[in-house]
């Protein structure tokens, strides 16, 4: 482990100090980050802080089974407050307070029952916020909060930051960090910042361990990923010894499965394309196949670690994803001969692992057609990694006034790590605007592109499978 006695101790020092905690993952939540916010919920409750734990959105209904869920909140409560103060001198008593609003005006009508009030007797100053502490888990950056980002700045640039994560990528936004690159799950860094503090140890009751085991096991995709390291599996058998109901877990994140998320499961396997000669797989889900199969776009999440990456002879698999709300979200895993996170950056503003990353795309006229544009850049940034090229030139982001460079993203980066042997979930930031389908650099980049979904870019790999 790399965090220093000095740092747990710093983390625990404000854990004690603090009262009024707010704990929060990041958007688009994956069983990691679930489990680590639920788990700081439990045990900093248990310490008699007054605990509030919210997911950015939705939360997943497969993670229903996890100790705490009920207890999610998805709004914020961050309403300004303003105290006016009247100070009284003694025997000043006050009859009657009032307020009326009119004309853009709040009046605060005192009115004295003995004595008199002067106008330096009032002062104003802003109220408390409701939260003292927010303490954020398994989040490489804070734009990766999605709407709360967006919407309370003031919050995340006024209340302290206690930063907790597993990802090289931090930011090391915050003002305190326990941020281990060695851990295979955020869940792994709260075990040891818990294990090595006796005010928190005692805390790791058999629900908090099976919310420790639950990122365990599924960021290491039970223990197959190449994050798994000698620590994590000493984890999970103490964690087993706590009480963690490993079985309980098995059965709910890989053995449970909705028939919508087996249908669209099933469109994204019909739809598999492979282009041979650049080594590249993908599928695409629209929300056409999401209605017709009546799924959302977060059941996709899976498919690419348990399916589509399994394809051999290929360097990239991706799978394309047309959200509800617009624009379309990329996922990426690679072999060790490609760095995901370096293509996803160079070619669209995103990042993550350099075995799994992602990015996302604003708008577009068709998404069928952004598909295949982002094929042909994916396939030009891959044949400039293997020619050594990838810090040579810049590839500048239609926003305005952004560009990524040197196989770095400075801006709108998603950060996804994998489910799979290549890392453990799916984040994004905000979405980066390209131009249209057609044109990338003044370049036609579908000229001899078919629009068949089942000949774009390569040969159709699913045509056969159970053929005689």
């Amino acid at each position: 482990m790399s965090l220093s006695p000095q740092q747990l101790a710093a983390a625990t020092e404000a854990i004690e100090r603090h009262q009024r905690l707010l704990v929060v993952p990041h958007a688009n939540v994956d069983p990691d980050g679930l489990s680590s916010a639920l788990a700081c919920y439990s045990v900093f409750r248990a310490l008699g802080k007054d605990v509030t734990v919210i997911c950015p959105d939705t939360p997943p209904e497969s993670l229903k089974f996890l100790p705490g869920f009920g207890e999610l909140k998805q709004e914020v409560q961050d309403q300004q407050q303003f105290v006016v103060t009247i100070s009284l001198d003694e025997g000043v008593e006050v009859d009657q307070v009032r307020s009326t609003i009119a004309d853009r005006r709040v009046n605060i009508i005192v009115v004295p029952k003995h004595g008199v009030i002067r106008p330096q007797q009032v002062t104003v100053a802003p109220g408390e916020r409701p939260y003292d502490l927010l303490v954020v888990v398994d989040t490489a950056d804070l734009a990766l909060l999605g709407s709360l980002a967006r919407d309370h700045v003031g919050l995340l640039s006024e209340v302290p930051i206690l930063n907790i994560d597993h990802h090289i990528s931090n930011t090391r936004f915050g003002q305190l960090h326990l941020i281990d690159p060695t851990a295979a799950s955020a869940t792994e860094v709260l075990y040891h910042w818990f294990t090595q503090t006796p005010a928190l140890r005692d805390r790791i009751t058999p629900d908090v361990a099976t919310l420790l085991l639950t990122g365990l096991i599924t960021d290491t995709r039970s223990f197959q990923n190449p994050n798994t390291t000698p620590r994590s599996l000493e984890v999970a058998a103490e964690l087993l010894d706590r009480g963690a109901r490993q079985q309980e877990i098995v059965q709910h994140i890989y053995k449970t499965k909705p028939l919508s998320t087996l249908k669209i499961w099933g469109r994204a396997l019909h739809g598999i394309q492979m282009d041979r000669d650049a080594r590249i797989v993908w599928s695409a889900i629209s929300k056409e196949d999401l209605a017709e199969m009546e799924a959302t776009s977060k059941e996709t999440h899976g498919i690419l670690d348990e399916l589509i990456s399994t394809i051999p002879d290929a360097d990239v698999y991706v799978l394309f994803t047309e959200k509800e709300d617009g624009g379309l979200k990329a996922s990426l895993r690679s072999s060790p001969a490609i760095d995901a996170s370096a293509l996803a950056g160079r070619t669209y503003g995103g990042g993550g692992h350099p075995r799994a990353a992602g990015f996302s795309v604003a708008r577009f006229p068709n998404f069928h057609l952004q598909v295949l544009e982002c094929i042909q850049t994916l396939k030009e940034g891959m044949k400039e990694q293997a020619s050594g090229d990838v810090n040579s030139g810049q590839r500048t982001v239609d926003s305005g006034q952004r560009t990524v460079s040197g196989g770095q993203s400075v801006v709108n980066v998603q950060n996804e790590q994998p489910k799979n042997a290549l890392a453990s979930e799916e984040r994004k930031k905000p979405d980066v605007p390209v131009k249209g389908p057609q044109m990338l650099g003044g370049k036609d980049v579908l000229s001899g592109l078919s629009l068949d979904p089942k000949a774009a870019g390569g040969t159709d790999i699913v045509r056969g499978f159970g053929e005689k």
